[in-house]
């Protein structure tokens, strides 16, 4: 397929996510690959000149290891979710806030967008509580145990109207997983979960999850094995059946509790792919997972638009 016909079968998508917002996670793994962070704000320096509103949510998963294991702390991990004790949460705070939203803002900049770095702090966007321990199963033995996640949090509300501002005057913003409750004390929450909520009270048309595989795959150790299109009644019959487990877990529960809560799609990409997200929203092929309630997948099956 040559350039113009690409531009040629891009142009009704063009049109159709005009003026629309989507949020757009992305993980550690994504912040630390130079190459990818650069393809990354290229696509999304492309979607705001075109008039698309776009809000990043990032995580720092692996860096926030790193930086645990130069200092002596041994991470630990339950469900994809990390156990966060007082060391941990300035591990996070420094990480998370500091250098990563940096590193994001630095490779917006280069590329001509207009970004303003935030947390869950600033504004009161995102006001949570301290998780209470919490019976959690494991998938591969079916036992059960009480976990203390420690200085994780619950979002009990958000207010965009900050982030709603921002959009409103062409910024991008790039927010941090951190909150805090009423007593300003702060709260470590998974990136997933945030992405997830602010695309529901923002409305948005998209949920796109950046991953270092392709997408939902039937075996994780296979990359042809991709799930190109999964409904959200599939998507909650694989998690409960233990298809899919690990750190795709949360992901793929955003995602879902996302477009039950009214945001028009999901997806899963590979944020290594350059040029991931426009492929997957303006080519009829797409190139990762997408998620839909069950009536709206019939309709991309009998040729409405991916997109």
């Amino acid at each position: 397929m040559n350039d113009i016909t690409l531009l040629k079968q891009a142009l009704p998508y063009l049109r159709h996510h005009k003026k629309s917002t989507m949020v757009v996670k992305l993980g550690g793994e994504i912040a630390a690959n130079r190459d990818a962070l650069r393809s990354l704000a290229e696509d999304v320096s492309l979607l705001t000149h075109v008039g698309i509103r776009i809000v990043l949510v990032h995580g720092g998963g692996p860096q926030a290891t790193e930086m645990q294991k130069r200092l002596g702390l041994e991470p630990i991990m339950v469900g994809g979710r990390r156990v966060t004790d007082e060391a941990t949460l300035d591990v996070a705070k420094m990480v998370f806030a500091g250098k990563i939203n940096t590193d994001i803002l630095s490779a917006l900049r280069g590329q001509g967008v207009s970004a303003v770095g935030l947390s869950g702090v600033d504004g009161d966007i995102l006001h949570a509580t301290r998780r209470p321990p919490t019976d959690v199963v494991d998938p591969a033995t079916g036992v059960s145990r009480v976990v203390d996640y420690g200085l994780v949090g619950d979002i009990q509300a958000v207010d965009t109207s900050l982030l709603r501002l921002l959009l409103e005057n062409k910024y991008v913003p790039v927010l941090a997983s951190l909150a805090s409750d009423g007593a300003g004390n702060i709260l470590n929450i998974n990136a997933d979960t945030v992405a997830s909520v602010l695309a529901k009270d923002l409305q948005a048309s998209k949920l796109v999850i950046l991953t270092g595989v392709p997408g939902l795959l039937r075996d994780r150790n296979d990359p042809a094995s991709l799930i190109t299109r999964i409904t959200t009644d599939q998507a909650k019959a694989a998690m409960r059946d233990g298809t899919v487990a690990g750190g795709m877990l949360p992901k793929l529960k955003a995602l879902v509790d996302a477009v039950e809560g009214g945001v028009g799609r999901g997806h899963i990409l590979s944020g290594t792919q350059p040029g991931a997200i426009l492929l997957e929203l303006f080519t009829s092929a797409g190139c990762g997972t997408l998620i839909a309630e069950p009536h709206d997948l019939s309709e991309i099956v009998d040729g409405g638009p991916r997109g």
